[in-house]
């Protein structure tokens, strides 16, 4: 059998397989960030489709943090009722999941949380509207606020929680030089600039212990003028794997309006498949921890190939599964066709509208 549907650890997390449901923002809770049923169903059904670890979207840890309308969230106790109803699901369905704790920072819509966004650094030309720049203080408040909301997802029956800092979101701009222009100890050298990282996964750990398996997505790079490099990237994934991380997602670019760059537009080939690779390989052979590669993934042969010449330990995909939530199970069965994802994100528009997010093109396709 291929290495692909063994089964495999992170930390004391044991999972059936090495396919990981990365996160996105399905746009399904409530206005106040509350788990609904339809949610609920939705992870349900990637549950039973064969993944071996669900992600969940983006979570915000705190009410300023908030990216996106009907965005999950996990900053205050009273969601962790709603939280439990939808891993006790999942579990029931044979599968493990993460929640990953999110803050948007920049991208954070004033008109959504009623609040300036908190920024790294507030600089002539970030925006033409008020942002707050963190202080120390606010610093060491908005570790605790992720130490916190790990607190919760451990108590809302989470197998464990990732960290996003990827994407141009408020940690990845704190790594990010564009972003981060700060003269303090938060700032200049990519030591300072990956702390705040550093001190999150140390509270983390003190507030959940050291077999709560602790994961983060990040930029290998932001492919951005004086953006993140993947040589400060490196640096970054050492220090984090050293403070106690047990596996890094590696992900890239920045929010550029609504869309990320690179772009991720018409993926239909095995050649523009996996399209961090090469930052993949520079990870591997520095980082000692398991590495989750997400970008573009869409056939069982590009997965299989990269898991077995040890490039990576775990794949990753979300936009297949969007459409196809039991792909994996249907590579396993011997079905071997590419995933039908047309790659075209079509399936963010009916999120945006407060439908939540599915495959448009295959609702054209039933319709015609």
């Amino acid at each position: 059998m291929s290495r692909l549907f063994e089964s495999s650890d992170i930390n004391d997390m044991k999972l059936a397989n090495h396919f990981v449901r990365s996160a996105t923002w399905e746009g399904m809770a409530s206005p106040e960030g509350e788990v609904t049923q339809k949610l609920i169903n939705t992870m349900t059904a990637l549950a039973r489709g064969g993944v071996g670890l669900i992600i969940s979207g983006h979570t915000y840890i705190r009410q300023e943090g908030q990216a996106s309308p009907w965005q999950l969230g996990v900053y205050k106790d009273a969601l962790v009722p709603g939280l439990c109803k939808m891993t006790e699901a999942v579990h029931e369905a044979g599968c493990k999941i993460v929640m990953q704790l999110a803050h948007a920072g920049h991208f954070a819509p004033e008109n959504l949380t009623g609040q300036p966004p908190v920024v790294a650094s507030n600089y002539e030309g970030l925006s033409l509207k008020p942002r707050k720049e963190l202080t120390a203080q606010d610093i060491q408040d908005m570790v605790a606020a992720f130490a916190d909301a790990a607190i919760r997802a451990r108590s809302a029956g989470f197998d464990g929680v990732q960290i996003h800092a990827a994407h141009g979101y408020l940690l990845s701009q704190f790594l990010s030089p564009i972003f981060n222009r700060r003269g303090d100890g938060y700032g200049g050298s990519i030591q300072n600039r990956a702390r705040i990282h550093v001190e999150v996964v140390h509270a983390i750990r003190k507030a959940v212990g050291k077999d709560f398996p602790l994961l983060i997505k990040m930029n290998c790079q932001d492919f951005a003028e004086n953006g993140l490099s993947l040589e400060d990237s490196l640096i970054a994934g050492e220090l984090l794997a050293d403070a106690g991380l047990d596996a890094i997602e590696l992900s890239g670019g920045l929010l550029t309006g609504k869309k990320l760059s690179p772009s991720r537009i018409g993926i239909n080939s095995a050649e523009k498949e996996a399209y961090f690779r090469e930052e993949l390989s520079a990870f591997k052979k520095k980082i000692r921890i398991p590495l989750i590669l997400v970008g573009g993934i869409r056939s069982v042969e590009v997965a299989e190939q990269l898991v077995a010449d040890g490039s990576t330990d775990y794949i990753a995909m979300s936009r297949p599964l969007i459409r196809e939530p039991d792909l994996v199970s249907r590579w396993k069965s011997g079905d071997r066709r590419r995933a039908e994802c047309k790659s075209d994100n079509l399936c963010f528009g009916p999120g945006l509208e407060g439908g939540g997010i599915y495959c448009v093109s295959l609702e054209h396709e039933k319709t015609k």
